[in-house]
């Protein structure tokens, strides 16, 4: 059965991975995942070394004129899927990513390199959505680029936003997929 990962579109993740320009995320550890013993801990992982997953869209987003075909019982634009994306099945996605490094650490433990690798990026003050000024950082579509001097801070900034306030500061266990986009 083929699993399926998802990104944050709000902070334009989907898109990032889709562009070759994230190839790796951090998601917490579950509470009670054993630490000390790489084969007990690996086994509470979800993705593995090696493993192909299916990147989660909306159908809409995907299959835009997929009126025709069917979800199960019904047409895909009646299935909770075609605008949400936590109910897609993994095996109608179109893109995918192998993963090819897992590791466990710290979440502050993070490098600089390895923010760079989470989707930050280096914005030029000759972009027009920078007014001026240049930095790292990410995008939010409505909000516009949220910039800081170095990837570090950017990273552990949009952390914070997608997993929740104080969860940076509290520097808890993290799992790092390395991954490749492979469509």
């Amino acid at each position: 059965m083929t699993k399926k990962i998802m990104f944050s579109d709000k902070y334009c993740l989907t898109k990032a991975v889709l562009d070759g320009t994230k190839t790796m995320t951090r998601r917490l550890l579950k509470d009670g995942t054993p630490l000390g013993n790489w084969e007990e801990t690996a086994k509470h992982l979800p993705y593995k070394v090696g493993e192909v997953v299916a990147i989660a869209q909306s159908y809409k987003e995907v299959y835009p004129n997929a009126d025709f075909e069917m979800v199960g019982d019904g047409f895909m634009t009646e299935s909770a899927g075609w605008t949400n994306k936590m109910f897609v099945r993994a095996d109608l996605l179109p893109h995918h990513i192998r993963i090819t490094d897992v590791k466990v650490e710290l979440l502050q433990d993070i490098s600089e390199k390895d923010c760079l690798r989470e989707g930050i990026r280096y914005y030029h003050s000759s972009d027009k959505r920078c007014s001026n000024y240049s930095g790292y950082g990410y995008h939010i579509p409505k909000n516009g680029i949220h910039l800081f001097d170095t990837p570090y801070e950017a990273f552990a900034n949009l952390f914070e936003r997608i997993s929740s306030r104080g969860t940076w500061g509290s520097n808890p266990w993290v799992v790092a997929y390395e991954f490749k986009l492979i469509d």
